[in-house]
Order: structure tokens, then sequence, then C-alpha cells
């Protein structure tokens, strides 16, 4: 039996990080519960898809130490519309739950966590240290390159890859490659794996991203843990051998522009007004001395604009998808951006100086 009280802010927080590895469909029923297991005077919440398992503490006065199952979005829709206050949950033998808080009271049934599939026990050996700003950051400048087509994994996830105190995190889905790098602070074995991007998707949201507080990385056989503010996600590895990225990458140019990232992201965040949801409309670019003309044509209308550029090289007329290549121009912060363009069918480059962002986007045809 379970008997114990937390406050309300700190418990909901507590349940939506474990509801993140809550799986929406599951021929295991159990797996559609949040654990809650009080033992060693710690609460824990735990909860696990069998690809992605998560385990944090909450903070909480702990009167009998036991363990339940509880249906997860019951469990959290209660939880969220219960008054602002302490929050108490008591069990009995026949893992029945009261959940109370003021003058409101729920009893609803539990189970036995027998049948729940726990995290595996792992060694952890030396973890990757950095900053959950720095992760964070990574994570969602290079993200939404990750394939959604499940039938091809690897694109699914992102390469992490250590070298040479080198970080490089890399993610492609076969219109387009991002790839992020940071020098680490000191020596780190060499590491290659491939991590889901489902996972990296929910590790962003749960991470705080503040610059002073770190998370923990290690990398065992099959999976990677992160450890991070009382809480453990633990998540598969994809198998394979990833992209050899580098032998896609060229520093061969014919034309190399600098531009306002702030202008061109503007000009073509305009241009799509024209453009519906499944249109396959290109964004023309036609590379001058002096200027850049950004031309869209669609069914619904036309938009033509020019901006100022730097240009080294030859003139060039070339298309892209303007939503493959808003999703890079948005996640860089510099101002001024260097593009590197071959011709009108070779990728173009979006990469600074020292290469910590490379963005690589391949062009569409068009008339």
């Amino acid at each position: 039996m379970l008997h114990f009280s937390s406050n309300k802010a700190d418990f909901l927080a507590g349940i939506n990080i474990a509801m993140r590895a809550v799986p929406q469909k599951t021929t295991m029923p159990v797996l559609q519960c949040i654990v809650l297991i009080a033992e060693n005077g710690i609460l824990k919440l735990i909860s696990n898809n069998m690809d992605l398992g998560i385990e944090t503490i909450v903070n909480a006065d702990i009167r009998e130490e036991g363990s339940i199952a509880i249906d997860a979005k019951l469990f959290s829709d209660i939880v969220r519309k219960l008054p602002d206050n302490v929050i108490t949950i008591k069990t009995d033998e026949y893992f029945n739950a009261e959940i109370t808080c003021e003058r409101a009271r729920f009893k609803i049934a539990g189970q036995d966590t027998e049948e729940f599939s726990f995290l595996p026990e792992y060694e952890k050996g030396n973890p990757l240290v950095l900053s959950q700003f720095t992760l964070k950051e990574m994570i969602r400048q290079t993200v939404f390159a990750i394939s959604d087509i499940e039938t091809n994994k690897l694109m699914t996830g992102e390469q992490f890859f250590i070298h040479d105190r080198e970080f490089k995190i890399t993610a492609l889905d076969g219109h387009r490659i991002a790839i992020r790098k940071i020098l680490l602070e000191g020596p780190f074995p060499d590491t290659n794996v491939v991590v889901p991007g489902k996972t990296l998707q929910e590790i962003s949201k749960i991470l705080m991203g503040d610059m002073e507080d770190k998370v923990l990385l290690y990398f065992l056989e099959n999976h990677i843990l992160f450890e991070f503010d009382n809480t453990i996600v633990l998540s598969r590895l994809i198998e394979g051998d990833y992209y050899k990225i580098d032998q896609m990458l060229s520093s061969d140019y014919e034309t190399k522009l600098s531009i306002s990232n702030r202008e061109l992201t503007a000009s073509i965040d305009r241009g799509t007004l024209l453009i519906r949801e499944n249109d396959k409309k290109p964004v023309i670019m036609e590379i001058g001395d002096e200027v850049m003309a950004v031309r869209i044509t669609s069914a619904m209308g036309t938009m033509e604009d020019e901006i100022a550029i730097e240009k080294e090289g030859k003139d060039l007329m070339i298309g892209f998808n303007p939503r493959l290549l808003l999703d890079s121009l948005k996640v860089i912060e510099d101002e001024q951006i260097t593009i590197y363009l071959i011709n009108s069918k070779s990728p173009c480059f979006i990469r600074n100086e020292d290469q910590s962002y490379i963005y690589l986007i391949l062009p569409i045809n068009f008339n």
C-alpha cells in the first residue's frame, strides 16, 4: 500500500514528464499506466513504451511506501483539474487509489506493477557532460531535418558522432542535411550512434535549457541514457550504419553570397502565403551582382521581392522548396549568412566560417 502527499505543481510537473513515454496504442495495457513507487524515502514516477523509458523523482511527503500502476491519461487529467494545493494519494491492498485535494476526492482503480516493464539495469560508465542549453539548441537546430517515413529507420534518427573532441549531430531526410558541431572541453571516446528523433524531440521539451544546468549522456550498448534534473530518460538506439555524410558535403562553389538572414526569411515567409499546404511551388532566387530577386508564383498569385547581397562568382537562377529553406533559416541565429552554390541542379550549402553549422538543401526544377 502507498500513502503520500505532494504539492500539485511539483506532482503535475513530474506527471507531464512521465507522460512523454506513455504509448498511445499498445498490446500491453499496463504500459498505458504511470507507475508510482515510493521507496527509500523517494517517490518515483515511471513510464515506458519499450523504445523510450522515463523515471523522474517528485518531491513528496511519504507516509507509507509501496507501488501502484494508474492509467496515465485519466490520472493526468484528474491531477490537472484538482485545486492548486497539496494532493494526497492513498492506495489499498486491492490497488484502488484515493486521490484527495482540499474537498475534492477521487477513487479510481489501479493495478499491480508486476506486469509493468521497468527500465533495464545498466552500467553507466563515463558520461558526456553538456549544458542543457547546448544540447537543447543542437537538437532544435537539426531535428526538423529528420524523416517521418518509418520505412527508413536511419533517417528517422540523428547521428551523434564524437571524434577528437568534436561532437557533431546530423539529421537528413533525403532532401536536406542539417549538421551542428561543438568542441568539447575535454577528450571523450570516439562515439557513433543513431538516436531516434522522437526521443530527441521529447528530451528537448523536458530540458529546462539553462546554461548552468547540466545533462549527462551515457552511451550504452543498445541504448542512450540522459540524466538531468532528477530525471532519467533511457532510449533504444537505431541499429545500422549511418550515411557517409562527408561524401555528400562539398567545399566547391561557383557562386557565394552574403545576405541578411532576417530579410531572406521574411521575404520567403511572405511568399508562402500564396502556397497551399500540399502545393509544390518553388521559390525562385535569381542572383545578380548586388541584388537577389525572390519570386514565388502559384494559382493564387505572384510575389516578387529584391534583397541586397554581396556576391562572389557567377550569376545564377535556382529554385527551392520554400518550406525546406525556411526550416534552416529560422534556426540560424546569425544575422548575416553565407550561401554557397555550384549550379541550378546542385545543392546549396549554408554554413558559417568555422562550420559549427552546415545546412545542405537540394534544389527543385522549375519552368
